[in-house]
């Protein structure tokens, strides 16, 4: 029987359940109704099916990123999968194209995910976009060059009674970042705020300065008996850390080193311009690791580029390569930027700069410098255009994404 593609319906969501619960060896819980199911709309979804059996599942997420001070609709896609005997016959590519198309068609420029292989996702179109940093430090160790100002206070408060709080200072802490996601409840619930028997409840820690402003946070998990040391043996696990000022990162860091039963704190989202390196008298002891974050696309060339923000003023004519998985990016573009806003038109005129649409996406978010690519010879640029698109595209902060979907 032939391959169907399309969206499944409500009816259709429990073999959606049961294909994930296998592909991905229960880590969205058991069952038909799991995490997967619960989290996902039969709307969102484009999927395979032989006959009325559903054989693969993908998923697009309807989220709202920051780029660069501006807010752009986001492709999230999630819980892609095929059953193993159906694999090998260009399922995954069908799908995509067909999301593609749809998230074009719904003015979702750019998509994002987190790659189970990066090998699959490259292959279409997708490029690294983020580093995660991941922390270990026991609090014995966390000494700071420098205090933070003595008028900083850090208390601990409940969800429920801090909840307003902590999700506006979020909404700052990201407002010129780059690909960090709005987060409505079930995000707030999902990454950040559900407990599990694991990683025990979930704290949460304001600072306030000396106007009684809440200019940063921390939450976190404690639980004990999760270090091998007879005195310390507790681990504080940090969900989620924003900052609205250096004091107040500095102040919540020496909240937070002092829990002196707690021999190991861990943070394992991080992001890679975190100053809390630059703060320590020894960074070493932080035993940091990097790895990739999220993968990023572009779907609509010309729509992206003219909604993302930017920092400086200028023109440039991007060149866009091949791109078969969504025709319509091919071509050249102009592109001029006037007091960090941007107009985007398709030319005739020759590209002083040309990209791939994996390239592109590199630099789109600044995970990549445009000057850093030619000299490995992935871009070609002629005359001072490197020196304008590295302007162009330059971002106030690393891009990084936090939050798992």
């Amino acid at each position: 029987m032939a391959i169907e593609f399309r969206q499944a319906t409500a009816e259709d969501m429990s073999q959606f359940g049961t294909l994930t619960e296998y592909v991905y060896a229960g880590a969205f819980g058991s069952g038909d109704d799991n995490l997967s199911t619960q989290a996902t709309q039969a709307d969102w979804t484009i999927c395979a099916f032989d006959g009325t059996k559903l054989v693969a599942s993908y998923a697009t997420i309807p989220f709202t990123m920051r780029a660069n001070g501006n807010a752009m609709a986001l492709g999230g896609v999630t819980t892609v999968g095929t059953l193993p005997e159906y694999r090998r016959q260009g399922l995954l590519r069908g799908m995509t194209e067909r999301a593609f198309a749809r998230q074009h068609e719904a003015g979702q420029s750019v998509s994002a995910l987190w790659a189970s292989q990066a090998a699959i996702y490259q292959r279409y179109g997708y490029a690294a976009g983020s580093v995660m940093g991941n922390y270990a430090i026991d609090t014995v160790d966390i000494r700071l060059l420098q205090e933070a100002d003595p008028s900083y206070n850090v208390a601990r408060c409940s969800i429920a009674d801090g909840f307003e709080e902590l999700r506006n200072i979020y909404r700052e802490f990201i407002t010129e970042r780059f690909l960090y996601l709005h987060r409505a409840k079930p995000l707030w619930n999902y990454n950040i705020l559900q407990a599990d028997d694991n990683s025990g409840p979930v704290h949460a820690a304001i600072c306030r300065n000396s106007l009684d402003e809440a200019v940063g946070y921390v939450i976190y998990t404690l639980r004990p008996a999760k270090v091998s040391h007879e005195a310390r043996n507790q681990e504080i696990e940090i969900r989620d850390f924003a900052w609205l000022d250096l004091d107040a990162c500095r102040a919540l860091w020496s909240f937070i080193a002092r829990h002196d039963l707690v021999g190991r704190v861990v943070w394992r989202t991080a992001p890679r311009d975190d100053p809390l390196p630059e703060l320590l008298a020894e960074p070493r002891l932080l035993h940091a690791q990097h790895k990739e974050g999220v993968w990023f696309r572009i779907l609509d060339v010309a729509k992206a580029l003219t909604e993302r923000g930017y920092l400086n003023d200028g023109q440039l004519v991007i060149g866009v390569a091949a791109d078969p998985l969504a025709p319509w990016n091919e071509g050249n573009y102009e592109l001029s930027v006037r007091d960090g806003a941007a107009k985007v038109a398709g030319t005739s005129n020759a590209a002083e700069i040309t990209f791939s649409i994996k390239t592109l996406a590199s630099v789109f978010t600044g995970f990549r410098r445009v000057r850093e690519l030619a000299g490995w010879g992935l871009i070609d640029a002629r005359g001072d255009a490197l020196a304008r698109a590295d302007a162009l595209f330059a971002t106030a902060h690393a891009p990084h994404c936090p939050n798992s979907f």
